[in-house]
């Protein structure tokens, strides 16, 4: 199987996952302003979706231009990518209804400390996080890695603090989680 390929195979494979999970956002995100879920963040969620559009561009231009080829070491990014995916699905399924890509909060609504949420605060953007990192490095686009990185980190500094004052605001959210970090899993209590 060539580079290409198999380059063609992974990206594939995460922007038809990024399609469905859409799809599962827009329905979660009927349900809840149905129930009388408020939205925030707003003005920033077009420019995280520029971030991850212009990701697929970027290291589809990287690749190609720059004719990089499959890692030396892809066993153990592909198995970081993988790992990745499973703790992605678990993430979604242990929020259920409640997960979504936009930050929608139904006031009351009972927080969610289950799956990954036992040890992370925000397990999903730990996920994409890796992601960032793992699919550029696997076929060595080192410029989209390092860049893409920034730009998630820099949308994490806006995106995560307006998730949690929103759900401060209409959650028990700070009580539930005074004990958990957010990127960092505390695994002993």
């Amino acid at each position: 199987m060539t580079d290409l390929l198999l380059f063609i195979i992974v990206i594939s494979f995460v922007i038809i996952q990024r399609i469905v999970e859409l799809f599962i956002a827009k329905g979660n995100e009927k349900w809840m302003k149905q129930q009388g879920a408020v939205e925030f963040g707003e003005k920033h969620y077009k420019y995280m979706v520029m971030i991850h559009v212009l990701f697929f561009v970027v290291l589809s231009t990287e690749k190609v231009l720059f004719e990089r080829e499959l890692s030396h070491v892809w066993p153990i990014v592909f198995s970081l990518f993988c790992f990745a995916q499973f703790m992605r699905i678990w993430a979604i399924t242990s929020l259920g209804k409640y997960w979504n890509t936009k930050i929608i909060v139904l006031q009351g609504a009972k927080v969610v400390r289950k799956g990954p949420y036992r040890f992370l605060k925000h397990p999903n953007y730990f996920v994409v996080a890796i992601e960032l990192i793992t699919v550029p490095l696997l076929f060595s686009a080192y410029y989209t890695a390092f860049l893409f990185t920034v730009l998630n980190v820099i949308m994490l500094m806006v995106r995560i603090p307006e998730e949690e004052k929103a759900l401060k605001s209409l959650t028990e959210y700070e009580g539930v989680f005074q004990d958990c970090n957010r990127f960092i899993p505390r695994i002993v209590k």
